[in-house]
């Protein structure tokens, strides 16, 4: 090996990753998409709590009370998938649901009291992990970097 190619490898002797692959957003995106879910996952079921209970009872709290398909829309969870998250969320008396008065075939989802106590002890474990993943940069590179990533996001979701 010459010493060129040596100093291409960090000191573990893997390879490092190609500057092409570097200098790609996609690329760079998805793995840091990769490493933030396996932060936020192991984070939240160290408490015992999953992303998709967060969404439900964030969008719940901040938005009002809501039907299934209602709630699927505001959170982005597959109508399918929905039914397993509320009766999960229902099991653990975090939210309750009721009968539409105005369509006696639905259900209303409402957060109660202890869903919405569970909902601040999330924003508190998301808020540590949220610090952890965005360690090397400074408050106000953080905001950038929010700011940026939402712009880009509603610009590809077409609402920008």
């Amino acid at each position: 090996m010459t010493r060129a190619e040596a100093a291409d490898l960090p000191d573990d002797g893997a390879p490092r990753v190609p500057d092409r692959l570097r200098r790609r957003a996609s690329r760079q995106l998805s793995q840091l998409t990769t490493r933030s879910d396996r932060l936020i996952n192991e984070g939240l079921a160290r408490v015992d709590a999953r992303k998709w209970h967060y969404a439900v009872l964030a969008a719940l709290q901040d938005h009002g009370p809501g039907s299934q398909a209602e709630l699927s829309r505001r959170t982005g969870i597959h109508r399918s998938d929905m039914v397993g998250v509320l009766n999960e969320l229902a099991e653990r008396h975090l939210v309750e649901r009721a009968p539409d008065p105005a369509d006696q075939r639905r259900n209303i989802i409402t957060v109660n009291t202890r869903g919405r106590h569970h909902l601040r002890r999330l924003d508190q474990v998301l808020d540590e992990l949220h610090d952890e993943l965005l360690a090397p940069l400074d408050p106000a590179e953080r905001e950038q970097f929010m700011g940026l990533l939402t712009r880009l996001l509603d610009h590809h979701e077409g609402t920008a």
